[in-house]
């Protein structure tokens, strides 16, 4: 197991960054969804708070792995992979990272122009950004959940380009990212 990514691979601070992300996500967008058809009370105040934890979480980690990618570089595409793709892979990448910070900031920030505290799981208090506003506080809703339905469909794009390359175009793109896959050899198969 190497922890740092190589040109042919991601190691596996990478692949955890990854995988932690898109579970944290598929939690999050889930809780995000039930709480917004429930009525207020304690229960939706508990899911309330896990949300906005688990959105500071995510935010963490966002930066956490954008650092990481800066020490431990990215691998090369895998071989056969064409100039088009590689284009289109690197925007798709862009957008997810802009997307990753857009949705838990404009999150904090409804949070705070709604004039309501943000913690992270009863151990840290956040500082406000902003003072109370009303107004932006709707304004900063609405695109906080516009922004995590473009990073649904953002997020889903990834995905089934990953699995276009490897049931269509056979190559180790996909393979590179998966928990537990070895190394791949400059040609594209096991090293």
């Amino acid at each position: 197991m190497t922890l740092r990514n190589s040109a042919t691979h991601w190691g596996s601070v990478s692949k955890t960054f990854h995988w932690l992300i898109v579970l944290l996500l598929l939690g999050q967008g889930t809780v995000g969804l039930l709480m917004g058809d429930m009525p207020r009370g304690p229960d939706k105040l508990v899911l309330m708070n896990l949300h906005k934890s688990v959105g500071i979480t995510i935010l963490a980690l966002a930066v956490l792995r954008v650092l990481w990618l800066l020490v431990a570089g990215r691998p090369h595409p895998a071989p056969g992979v064409s100039a088009r793709n590689r284009m289109l892979a690197k925007l798709g990448h862009l957008v997810l990272y802009a997307l990753l910070f857009a949705v838990p900031l404009t999150g904090w920030l409804l949070v705070d122009y709604g004039g309501r505290d943000l913690g992270w799981f009863g151990l840290l208090e956040l500082p406000n950004l902003v003072s109370e506003n009303h107004d932006l506080h709707e304004a900063f809703e609405a695109a906080h959940e516009l922004l995590f339905w473009a990073l649904t469909a953002t997020a889903l794009g990834h995905a089934l380009a990953a699995a276009y390359h490897h049931v269509f175009l056979k190559d180790a793109t996909l393979a590179r990212i998966l928990p537990g896959s070895k190394r791949i050899s400059p040609d594209g198969g096991p090293a």
